[in-house]
């Protein structure tokens, strides 16, 4: 069983590494990564050309503790990151899927973003 969540890792680990030689993010188009676990989901947008984060949402915030790790929590989330990205005038970014497949909760995120009116 060990093994098996060892080979799992590997596998998104290198995906997450094909991925980045490809995606940078810039001050005009940041990259808008996630990070989830099986209780929670974190975003950021990033500035890779200045390196650091210009935007950040997680589950694991006060005001934002109801929302779990679902498909529909994330679509929240996903809404509230558009909210706050579109306060600081960013209408477009990169999405880094962070190795993970392109479905359920990062599916789900990604379209409460674009709901909010981000656009990638």
């Amino acid at each position: 069983m060990l093994q098996k969540m060892l080979e799992k890792d590997r596998k998104r680990l290198r995906r997450k590494i094909h991925i980045r030689k490809r995606i940078s993010g810039t001050a005009e188009r940041p990259r808008m990564t996630i990070t989830k676990s099986n209780r929670s989901v974190s975003v950021q947008v990033i500035d890779d050309s200045k390196g650091f984060t210009l935007v950040s949402a997680s589950s694991l915030e006060k005001d934002l503790v109801n929302i779990k790790a679902t498909a529909a929590g994330a679509a929240q989330l996903g809404e509230i990151i558009g909210k706050r990205l579109l306060e600081r005038n960013i209408k477009t970014v990169v999405f880094d899927r962070n190795g993970y497949l392109y479905h359920g909760v990062v599916k789900a995120l990604a379209d409460g973003a674009r709901k909010a009116g981000i656009n990638f």
